[in-house]
């Protein structure tokens, strides 16, 4: 099992039982004790856990003070159904499209998508999307970053200089995800310190296409992002169910299951 997928199960476990031992880690994974105090070491690190002696415990009152974990941690959750989204949104860029791109977890894995050939320009307020534009180096993607107010826990740009600078790009598509999807359609996100820029590329983007995996439809952010019935389509993955993916259609929504 690869180190990625591993951490997000480890998360998991910590979530539903507070708690992990060393011990028992190794024996499910069949791997070395060392390897599992090396991921647990990384996970306090981000902030996930408290390391014990012969195991670690779940910071749970501290993410239940937060809004959201780190965008480090997010990143790791759900990673093949993100990965799976976000091939499939790939698809619909075309050559000399300019896109926006929020700084999420989910669209981080988007430009490693787009194909070589295509020239595309992609704006965005996220500098973790730029260093994975580092990794992926595709020199037929330009990228603009708006700037402003660095947030460290987010590896984001937020405040009047970020909507000062984006007001000044009109992008053919933008994609988005968020914190939660209600029944009603209701898009809720989780920073209201970036909010203000992503609805504003809502307003001045051609097409707008939500990504968003199984666990949106079951959770809920603290502020108002958008309606889905303004944008073009939802993207999500084969784990979301047909009772939370039925009232969305019956809006209206173009739903896409990948």
């Amino acid at each position: 099992m690869y180190t990625i997928a591993r951490k997000e199960e480890i998360i998991n476990m910590l979530e539903l039982e507070g708690e992990v031992d060393v011990n028992t880690l190794s024996a499910h994974f069949a791997i070395s004790k060392e390897t599992v105090r090396r991921d647990l070491r990384e996970l306090e690190k981000q902030g996930v856990l408290t390391r014990t002696h012969g195991g670690g415990v779940y910071n749970r009152e501290q993410h239940n003070k937060q809004a959201e974990y780190p965008i480090a941690i997010r990143g790791i959750q759900r990673f093949n159904e993100k990965n799976e989204i976000c091939r499939y949104a790939a698809s619909l860029i075309e050559d000399g499209d300019t896109v926006f791109m929020d700084n999420s977890s989910t669209t981080m894995y988007l430009i490693q998508y787009i194909p070589q050939s295509l020239r595309v320009t992609v704006v965005t307020n996220s500098m973790k999307l730029l260093l994975e534009a580092v990794r992926i180096a595709n020199v037929n993607l330009q990228y603009v970053c708006f700037g402003g107010t660095f947030k460290e826990s987010n590896l984001s740009f937020y405040g009047n200089t970020t909507l000062k600078n984006a007001q000044a790009y009109y992008p053919n598509k933008a994609f988005m995800s968020c914190a939660g999807i209600r029944e009603d359609g209701l898009v809720t996100d989780a920073s209201m310190q970036e909010v203000d820029t992503k609805q504003l590329m809502l307003k001045q983007c051609k097409a707008i296409y939500y990504l968003a995996d199984y666990t949106k439809f079951s959770s809920s952010g603290q502020v108002y992002l958008s309606n889905l019935t303004s944008g073009d389509a939802l993207i999500t993955d084969h784990k979301a169910t047909t009772q939370q993916i039925a009232p969305i259609r019956s809006l209206g929504v173009q739903v896409t299951v990948v």
